[in-house]
């Protein structure tokens, strides 16, 4: 078996105590970061390392970012999404991984906020999602396991929230938005976690404000999107949502597929 994970850890350096943790504790094959919040020579690489895990960071100053932790060296690592070169924004890192006969496609985005809606923000968020579905579609192509993990900050639901009226007007819920990503699973993906539960009042994110997590008043945002290939070989997925309550959380919590790669 073969666990890939999703994390947005809001700060590797803040957290990077939990995050060893976790990893103790869970023992990913896997991790896919966001926010790490890093440029790429100031990740703390040397705690994780010492874990048994090979490291690959797309970082940025301050804000954004993603890495890639893993058990197995990747074959191949490429860094930024395709389709516009002049974006600057360190949200996407894809690597490749051979498991057994097989070689598997791992990604871990962090889509963009899009708040305020009325700002450019929100035009930028549809053109990265448009960005990545054709990403999506060009290597959906190549059929192999492909896994597009990440914050996608995208409720694609009414159940995917504990309000649907409070989140009406916010770029997490429009009706582009969700229409955007119903088009990337259009595409033929498989939300993971979706695929392997029904269960009300999963979520994956919890604002540090209003008492969020006590009341679980929270939102599901974080994905794990699969190929064919990929959600064929898909065990379960599951939400770590015990992260939540450890001493400075993220306000994310990670997300877990098992595969019988």
């Amino acid at each position: 078996m073969i666990c890939i994970a999703t994390w947005n850890i809001n700060g590797v350096k803040a957290r990077i105590e939990n995050l060893c943790q976790w990893l103790k504790d869970s023992g990913p094959d896997i991790v896919c970061l966001q926010e790490i919040k890093s440029v790429d020579e100031g990740f703390p690489r040397l705690e994780i390392e010492a874990l048994g895990y090979h490291v690959e960071t797309h970082g940025q100053k301050g804000f954004n970012g993603v890495a890639l932790l893993s058990k197995m060296r990747p074959d191949e690592v490429n860094r930024g999404l395709p389709g516009d070169d002049s974006d600057e924004q360190a949200r996407f890192i894809e690597g490749v991984f051979t498991l057994g006969p097989r070689a598997i496609r791992v990604c871990s985005l962090y889509l963009p906020n899009g708040n305020p809606v009325d700002t450019e923000k929100y035009p930028y968020k549809l053109r990265w999602m448009e960005r990545l579905s054709a990403f999506a579609e060009n290597r959906l192509a190549l059929e192999e396991p492909l896994i597009l993990a990440g914050d996608y900050n995208v409720i694609p639901s009414a159940e995917d929230c504990h309000d649907p009226a409070v989140w009406a007007g916010d770029a997490l819920f429009l009706p582009q938005t969700r229409a955007a990503f119903q088009r990337l699973e259009a595409l033929g993906l498989t939300d993971a976690l979706r695929a392997t539960t029904a269960a009300a009042k999963t979520y994956t994110f919890w604002d540090y404000q209003a008492g969020a997590w006590p009341k679980n008043n929270g939102i599901r945002i974080d994905h794990l999107m699969l190929s064919p290939e990929a959600a064929d070989h898909l065990v379960r997925a599951d939400v770590e949502k015990h992260v939540r309550s450890w001493d400075k959380p993220s306000d994310h919590v990670p997300v877990v597929g098992t595969f019988d790669f």
